[in-house]
């Protein structure tokens, strides 16, 4: 039986193959950012970042153990986008007298294949082929997809206007906004339960970016205390571009005339070619602005 093998696996992420290859090749220090169950730290030991030659400590978590491997960056092609790695110590060569790891990106418009390559000679002919290994670099890509198609913004905005009245509209009364920003919300109906309750389902006829859109969102949170409505969208035009997105909306009471409004909107992109949304947060804060004014006058 040979004690040598090989194992290849691919897996297509949305996120930019560019920025894939980059944080192997340059940036791997970055990944316990991006996948912290995973990999929990990387120092380079000898020579420079994305560089042959170059010898790269990492700190992971492999099969429910905390473990640790060296290895060297062996081979580095720009125009493959491959970085490959010899490990040289650690707990991999407990059970291999050699162990090569190769990540290369083939980029293709939005779809981008990664390809993993693993290659080994065992100690002995009962140490396991590295199926979970495999499965450990998979979801580590996975993360650093995840990370790159994720985002949040954050907006904060002064209102003059009464906070509490502020907070009630988005609580109890947003169907009344139409009245209060015409031009950008023509109407809110409720689909399901009741105004002002975390479950209820809410159908919002609005226009952002010269477009008339529709977006149907569940009220996931209220916090009166910190004067606080999350809601999430469930349907509509935004998850066209979008796997998900949330809308959170509070506001910090600071005197009669003086009410912080913060908006906050998270996301996870369908691919990378869609932008953040910040279009969509001057929407909010337009919004914002116009309710403001309502009650001012």
């Amino acid at each position: 039986m040979s004690l040598e093998g090989k194992l290849v696996s691919e897996i297509n992420i949305k996120s930019c193959g560019d920025v894939f290859h980059e944080i192997f090749r340059y940036r791997p220090h970055h990944i316990s950012s991006m996948s912290p169950g995973n990999i929990q730290n990387v120092d380079i030991h000898e020579g420079e970042w994305g560089t042959v030659g170059s010898v790269i400590f990492w700190n992971y978590t492999h099969d429910g153990k905390e473990k640790v491997a060296k290895e060297v960056i062996e081979e580095i092609d720009e125009e493959k986008k491959l970085v490959k790695f010899k490990v040289i110590g650690g707990d991999v060569l407990e059970a291999y007298k050699s162990f090569y790891l190769t990540v290369h990106v083939e980029t293709k418009g939005e779809d981008n294949l990664v390809t993993w390559i693993l290659e080994y000679e065992k100690l002995n002919p009962d140490v396991p082929d590295p199926h979970t290994l495999m499965d450990f670099c998979l979801n580590v890509t996975k993360d650093i997809e995840k990370h790159h198609l994720t985002g949040k913004l954050v907006s904060e905005i002064n209102i003059k206007s009464d906070g509490d009245v502020f907070h009630e509209i988005f609580r109890y009364r947003p169907h009344y906004i139409s009245s209060m920003s015409p031009d950008k919300i023509q109407n809110v109906d409720i689909h399901e339960g009741e105004w002002g309750t975390v479950g209820s389902v809410i159908f919002w006829n609005f226009t952002n970016d010269g477009k008339e859109k529709v977006s149907k969102e569940i009220i996931e949170e209220i916090d009166e205390e910190k004067k606080l409505v999350k809601f999430k969208v469930i349907g509509g035009d935004m998850l066209e571009a979008y796997n998900s997105f949330s809308l959170t909306v509070h506001v910090e009471t600071k005197g009669e005339d003086d009410n912080l409004v913060t908006w906050i909107l998270e996301y996870e992109k369908k691919h990378a070619n869609v932008p953040d949304p910040h279009t969509l947060m001057d929407f909010c804060l337009n919004v914002t602005k116009d309710i403001e004014t309502h009650h001012l006058k």
